[in-house]
């Protein structure tokens, strides 16, 4: 069993999510590779801090974790399943919870129950390999950008640093060029027995990894088959993302262990603030300064869209805050594959001078009234 991952990030299991995030934070600061070139044992710390964070950091795995321990984050794990084998276990195990007799029922073996609970078999086969395929996680990485760049979609290449499978060993952290022996724990057979009796009880050897064989762990990895590296991802962001958006790259995630497929990225996508432009929904929202001589005789003004520039018709004796709607050049919603609209505010502005001409005419206007403007306002009760 690891190192409990609270321990790793250093909070208690009470700790709230904010709590978790604030400390990991601070923690990556300090082992980060680049803060520490060259320190492998920074290294490790960032390795170790960001498995911790991956997990507990995630409130749904947090869930998992804190009821089923490190097997709880493996890909494919059915906690439905995992109750289930549980209460079998509470009920006196082969006497109840639907297994007959000594046996399993349609399990075989300790490894084909397990075998049904993380997805790796085809509904309880056997397994006899001592190595079992297992797929790598996925990993989060969050992504700030522009919200033009969010409308439009666009391509681009992140450099990230991420754990990778450890090109001198190939994943398995031996040594290339050490002497291979047989495992003195299995004899060569790649499984060790954990529980005597009527049910014979076996697991992927630990001192081997299920290989039957031992060497010198690898001088590059320290003998975990990992490692952190840079790696630059091509990665494509579709149009109309929104705030909190998670962009899937495929096998852009940890690598697997023993010939399983990597896990993938997930880009968690965060708008920045535009200085005049707001999304709500599918629509855009835009404020469009006019003049007061556009308010009353009409204007026809260019105004920026996502595809371009485009006239808008102001009616004559528009009034100040009075809304425009420009159907279809709102955001693109990718499960409709319709646009929202751009909704534009009118803001009359009055110029601001005091020449006496300007100031007149200010006045002759005001004549031009029909009734009190204040009219609707009433004293507050």
């Amino acid at each position: 069993m690891g190192e409990d991952l609270y321990k790793i990030l250093g909070v208690s299991k009470e700790a709230s999510q904010d709590e978790i995030k604030k400390t990991y934070r601070k923690l990556a600061r300090k082992w980060h590779p680049d803060i520490n070139p060259g320190n492998k044992e920074a290294e490790q710390k960032f390795k170790d801090i960001s498995r911790a964070y991956d997990a507990i950091g995630d409130p749904k795995k947090r869930k998992l974790y804190d009821e089923f321990g490190e097997e709880g984050l493996q890909a494919g794990f059915d906690a439905g399943k995992a109750r289930q084998y549980k209460q079998w276990q509470d009920d006196g195990g082969a006497g109840g919870a639907g297994f007959a007799g000594q046996g399993f029922g349609r399990y075989e073996s300790y490894e084909d129950v397990f075998g049904d609970l993380f997805g790796f078999g085809q509904g309880g086969g056997t397994f006899r390999s001592g190595r079992v395929a297992v797929k790598g996680r996925d990993i989060q990485h969050d992504m700030a950008i522009d919200l033009i760049s969010a409308l439009r979609g666009f391509e681009t290449q992140l450099s990230m640093q991420k754990i990778k499978e450890c090109s001198s060993c190939k994943g398995s952290g031996i040594d290339p060029a050490s002497t291979m022996s047989t495992c003195s724990a299995c004899g060569g057979s790649g499984r060790v027995k954990v529980a005597e009796g009527p049910m014979q009880f076996s697991q992927a050897c630990p001192a081997c990894g299920g290989h039957g064989k031992v060497g010198k762990p690898c001088g590059q990895c320290g003998g975990t088959g990992q490692v952190l590296g840079e790696e630059s991802i091509k990665v494509t962001i579709p149009k109309g993302v929104k705030e909190g958006s998670k962009v899937r790259v495929a096998g852009k995630g940890e690598p697997g262990r023993n010939g399983g497929q990597p896990g993938d990225l997930y880009l968690i996508i965060h708008i920045q603030d535009h200085p005049t432009l707001k999304r709500e929904g599918d629509n855009l929202l835009m404020d469009l300064p006019v003049t007061v001589g556009e308010a009353m005789a009409g204007a026809t003004i260019t105004i920026p869209t996502i595809e371009g520039q485009v006239n808008v018709k102001v009616p004559p004796k528009s009034q100040a805050g009075q809304t425009l709607r420009l159907k279809g050049k709102g955001a693109f919603n990718a499960k409709t594959k319709q646009r929202g609209d751009l909704m534009v505010k009118l803001l009359v502005k009055v110029p601001q001078t005091d020449d006496s001409e300007t100031l007149e005419a200010a006045n002759k206007m005001d004549q031009h009234y029909k009734g009190d403007v204040r009219g609707g306002i009433r004293p507050f009760l």
